[in-house]
């Protein structure tokens, strides 16, 4: 064990992670000179959504040899709807590196990912990263950092700890902060660190009780299958082992594993058998789910199970009911959703699954947390409708409460009169506002989850996306006057068919279009955003008029202003109460619940 380092890399999202996890791989010499992967980048987002979106989803498994030494690495997630990968897979690691960066410094996701690593009794190692930025203010941010240990600490000797300086996107890293970061140097310092400063597993003793292993993490492949991930915390495992799987409710499972696996770069490497310390990946145990353990087949003792916060917001996905349903999606029926949802349940335990009518209600950590889900199951060929955005209430003591987060908003000046008129509007509370060294101001608010549904793109729109923002949930208070979102009425399709530029030139002059011509509409299909606050249906399919006369421009070419095509999030935050959004592997449409417009008017008034 004592060449052994098991390690966790938390940070605040894009403080520098997974670019740090690229030069430990390639500084390792994991791959060799010539493989694709020394000349890539976040080589740890596997993920289409992780490389569109910039930011890790899932946290991933990896490991490093270094001398004598084998570091196993756990790069996390560092945006707050993804922090239940945070506290699933802490539990592995005995030590964490935590990134800040060196303008932003400490932000909300650094808080809470500290929290949880010293909540679990776990080393920290500071590397303060992006110390070439000119903008840096690294006293400031060490002066954070310690305010920071001092508000978090469970003990005083978690107040001493080490700090070290990088530029992790170079592949560099100081003991002492440098006077020329142009100077030669590599990561050698924080392979030290991590060898020096984060010691070893902490494991059971007494082997003679057998193995245990909590499942923490879950992985597939078409070859082996299953894969349960975890790490050894007592006694040794061996290839063909009988074992028994507790359950969190105590039902035992008996099983064989079929066969042991270590980590080595991107690839799993086969072992004969392994012992307490190391994190491993076990197959053919295929009834263990995350939160089980996996335990001696003769004297069966369970560890205790994964604790995850609580989703403070939920939507409802269910089958396309449409006039197109069945159309662009292979998977269409409720059986099929219900099949990939509690599928993704296994692995994304931060998510909550109730049955509501046709559908499904699905509750998760906020609204990037359910629309990575929306979108990973549009790009698999599934065709869902999906409800408006809904926070989770809880009720204690007989009082219904409702989430509250702490949210971090960094602005130029000439934006601050925007944000500050949004925010007042959104009843969030400031806490604090100070002015940063490169001339923005930073403003920490406290506002319900509710309120925070649909910030970011008016904030985005307000600044002309410049604003940096971020929020964690910081509790719960006795619920107020929900927010209701102010926003113009829409635009309606009134006739089914293909939209025609003629039309559209009309409908231009009533508002803001989603739509292009030759469009395939449906009754009840929102076309766009009206310039009034009620609704309004529209004929977008009509055309034009042919007859005898003709002038020198009466069959001219229609100009059309460039049509809005809204993002996932920005559909899902455009969403009234009575709106749905159907989403196909080809489109995404908004629409009435009820389609007829003369029902629902009826539905209106009454």
């Amino acid at each position: 064990m004592k060449k052994l380092r098991n390690v966790a890399i938390i940070a605040h999202v894009d403080h520098g992670k997974t670019t740090l996890v690229d030069g430990l791989l390639k500084q390792s010499h994991t791959f060799r000179d010539n493989q694709a992967e020394m000349t890539q980048t976040l080589i740890m987002d596997s993920g289409d959504q992780e490389h569109e979106r910039g930011i890790t989803i899932t946290a991933k498994q990896t490991a490093v040899h270094y001398g004598d030494y084998k570091i196993n690495i756990i790069d996390t997630p560092g945006h707050a709807d993804f922090s239940g990968e945070v506290e699933r897979t802490l539990n592995m690691a005995d030590g964490v590196l935590l990134i800040v960066d060196a303008k932003e410094g400490p932000m909300p996701q650094t808080k809470f990912v500290l929290s949880k690593a010293l909540g679990l009794g776990l080393k920290p190692v500071v590397v303060i990263n992006k110390i070439d930025k000119l903008s840096r203010r690294i006293p400031e941010v060490l002066n954070e950092i310690s305010d920071l240990f001092l508000e978090l600490a469970t003990d005083d000797t978690q107040l001493e700890y080490p700090v070290y300086y990088a530029i992790a996107r170079e592949g560099k890293a100081w003991k002492d902060l440098p006077t020329a970061t142009e100077d030669e140097a590599d990561l050698t310092v924080i392979f030290e660190a991590i060898i020096g400063d984060i010691p070893e597993p902490k494991i059971d003793g007494s082997a003679e009780k057998g193995l245990q292993l909590l499942a923490t993490s879950l992985d597939y492949d078409n070859y082996v299958g299953k894969y349960v991930i975890g790490k050894i915390h007592r006694g040794k495992t061996t290839k063909g082992e009988t074992i028994s799987i507790i359950k969190p409710d105590g039902t035992i499972i008996k099983n064989k594993i079929d066969r042991i696996f270590g980590y080595r770069g991107l690839v799993k490497e086969e072992l004969p058998e392994a012992t307490a310390g190391d994190i491993v990946a076990l197959s053919g145990i295929s009834d263990a789910n995350i939160g089980d353990t996996v335990a001696s087949g003769e004297n069966p003792e369970a560890l205790p199970s994964i604790e995850i916060e609580a989703p403070t917001m939920s939507i409802y996905i269910g089958p396309n009911t449409s006039p197109f349903k069945g159309k662009e999606g292979e998977f269409t029926t409720s059986r099929q959703i219900a099949d990939r949802l509690h599928k993704e349940l296994e692995t994304n335990i931060a998510l909550k699954l109730a049955e509501d009518g046709l559908g499904f209600k699905v509750s998760g950590r906020g609204e990037l947390h359910l629309s990575v889900l929306i979108e990973t199951m549009r790009r698999e060929g599934f065709e869902l409708e999906v409800g408006r955005p809904q926070v989770v209430y809880k009720e204690i003591d007989g009082i219904k409460h409702e989430p509250v987060e702490d949210l971090s908003v960094e602005v130029d000046p000439e934006f601050v009169g925007a944000i500050s008129q949004e925010l007042g509007l959104r009843r969030a509370q400031l806490i604090n506002q100070e002015a940063t060294s490169s001339g923005s101001l930073r403003f920490a608010y406290e506002i319900t989850t509710n309120a925070l549904i649909g910030l970011r793109n008016i904030l985005l729109t307000a600044t002309k996306g410049t604003v940096l923002m971020s929020s964690i949930p910081r509790g719960y208070q006795p619920a107020t006057l929900k927010y209701k979102q102010e926003r113009n009425g829409a635009l309606i399709a009134f006739e089914a068919g293909l939209s025609t530029s003629y039309a559209l030139a009309a409908a231009e002059a009533r508002g803001v279009l989603f739509i292009s011509p030759s469009t395939a509409v449906y009754q009840g299909m929102i076309v766009g955003l009206y310039n009034k606050k009620e609704d309004l249906d529209i004929n977008v399919c009509k055309e034009k008029q042919l007859t005898n006369m003709r002038s020198k421009a009466s069959d001219g070419t229609v100009q059309l202003t460039p049509f809005t095509r809204l993002s996932l999030e920005q559909c899902l935050d455009f969403l009234n109460d009575d709106e749905l959004l159907e989403v196909t592997p080809k489109n995404l449409r908004l629409r009435k619940r009820e389609l007829n417009p003369t029902k629902r008017k009826r539905e209106n008034r009454a």
